[in-house]
């Protein structure tokens, strides 16, 4: 695979970027959920956070000094300059850099009134150097002071963001460091050996290096190689999972996908009408099937048409179709449609494959007592990975439907959610292919420099900024 070794200018890899403070007061902000709760939780982060318990809290006596850290003391909480009391509860004080952010930090855990909760807010505005958090800022703070790194910031936003049990198992996971790990071990090896490369090609003759040095450091980045191949060779769970399975259902026009898609939400998601080619768009609901998030997408009717606007819905029925991860098609057992597949319209049996699940439709009206033999007669012709009969009006099979369903989602993704790294940002796959280099391809410092640049930007420790203004956004105030 590397053939030769040249020497490159080699940029400084080690120095790390971190953002820089410009607004240094201590910070404060609602950390709960706004609203009327029985709790809320206020964070305060900065050199002087500790000026929140001396000017805003009274203790029971003189002795009585809030000084361990991480202990929760009951105090009555009072406005800075009035001292008018505001309400009583829990005060805890984090002496940094063992806090969240790295910072002196102190909770106040007050009532959840509305009024409660504004009041304290503006009480802390009153003192100096004190100013309400912009979004996300906690958790900027917390990676300026390496506390976190980039793919734990992001997973934290993905624990924040998690419906399912399998999102939140993905998404714990990378926020208690899973993907940090490997990705800065990778990274520290071929700064390894970009730095043997570079001591062989400059100090080699003059310094007596030891024979074969340079084969070892081949070695190793060939084995690198292997290791970050067989992780991008993933088949793209962990991100599948992230942003839910993509499921969508196709078929004739009036086979009963919105009757299918309504009985799934168990809602009027989708308009339901006998007049063929209603659903112009595609209607998506979000389901948790034993634990993974899926979203079930219902597709305008495949057919030959010459209305332009059904004609946009059958061509945005089929880009769906193109990307879904399982793929359902409805027929109806009325008439001599699903009998007689033959009969069927060329879009419709073009989206049937060994990949496609069949769901016959009307089941409750078919009169053929052999059903049974009609399914596995079906099976054969289409080569259907699994045919299901049931009635959508009425409900019958759903429930079987539902129960396979989940069984399927656990032998598709199951063995791979067990995999502890996971990659699950499209960012992270691309970065990792810069590692990746074509047949042949001269071994240098630069291509390990490359290399060493696009792990750093994984994890934060270079060029991450407009990464970072993004990841920050979508995070609450008081995160």
């Amino acid at each position: 695979m590397f053939r030769a070794v040249k020497s490159l200018p080699w940029p400084s890899i080690f120095r790390q970027t971190r953002f820089i403070t410009t607004r240094p007061q201590t910070i404060y902000a609602l950390s709960s959920s706004p609203g009327k709760a029985g709790v809320a939780v206020i964070r305060i982060s900065g050199n002087n956070a500790k000026q929140a318990i001396s000017k805003m809290t009274l203790p029971p006596s003189a002795t009585s000094a809030i000084t361990d850290p991480r202990k929760a003391y009951f105090r009555r909480i009072r406005h800075p300059v009035s001292g008018q009391v505001l309400d009583r509860g829990l005060v805890l004080w984090f002496p940094g850099p063992h806090s969240f952010t790295g910072e002196d930090s102190v909770e106040l855990q007050i009532h959840g009134g509305n009024a409660v909760v504004r009041s304290v807010l503006d009480a802390l505005h009153h003192i100096q150097d004190f100013r309400m958090a912009e979004q996300g800022e906690f958790s900027r703070r917390a990676f300026d002071n390496d506390k976190l790194d980039l793919t734990e910031l992001e997973g934290l936003a993905d624990l924040l963001n998690a419906e399912t049990e399998m999102q939140h198992r993905l998404a714990l996971r990378q926020a208690e460091g899973g993907l940090r790990k490997p990705y800065e071990h990778w990274r520290e090896q071929i700064i390894k050996c970009m730095a043997t490369t570079e001591a062989v090609i400059d100090f080699g003759e003059d310094e007596n290096i030891e024979e074969g040095v340079l084969d070892q450091v081949i070695k190793d980045v060939e084995q690198l190689y292997v290791s970050i191949s067989s992780h991008l060779d993933d088949s793209h769970v962990g991100e599948i999972v992230r942003n839910g399975i993509q499921v969508a259902i196709v078929g004739p026009p009036n086979a009963g996908k919105s009757t299918l898609l309504n009985r799934l939400a168990k809602r009027e998601a989708a308009i339901v009408s006998n007049i063929p080619g209603t659903t112009r768009d595609v209607v998506e609901v979000k389901l948790d099937l034993g634990g993974y998030p899926v979203v079930v997408c219902d597709t305008a009717g495949l057919r030959e048409s010459t209305d332009l606007v059904e004609i946009e819905g059958i061509k945005r029925a089929k880009a769906r179709i193109d990307t879904a991860d399982i793929k359902i098609c409805l027929l109806s057992l009325e008439g001599t449609t699903a009998t007689s597949l033959s009969t069927l319209d060329p879009l419709v049996r073009s989206v049937i494959d060994k990949d496609t699940y069949l769901v016959l439709n009307k089941a409750d009206v078919y009169n053929n007592d052999n059903l049974t033999q009609l399914v596995a007669k079906i099976q054969k012709e289409t080569g259907a990975k699994k045919v299901w009969t049931m009635s959508c009006s009425t409900g019958k099979g759903v429930d079987v439907f539902l129960k396979q369903m989940v069984d399927i989602l656990k032998s598709k993704f199951d063995s791979s959610i067990a995999n502890p790294v996971l990659i699950t940002q499209a960012r992270h796959r691309e970065h990792l292919k810069h590692y990746m280099p074509e047949e042949d391809i001269v071994l240098s410092a630069e291509e390990l420099r490359q290399a060493a640049n696009a792990l750093g930007r994984i994890t934060g420790r270079i060029d991450v900024e407009n990464v970072l203004d993004v990841l920050f956004g979508q995070f609450c105030i008081g995160k």
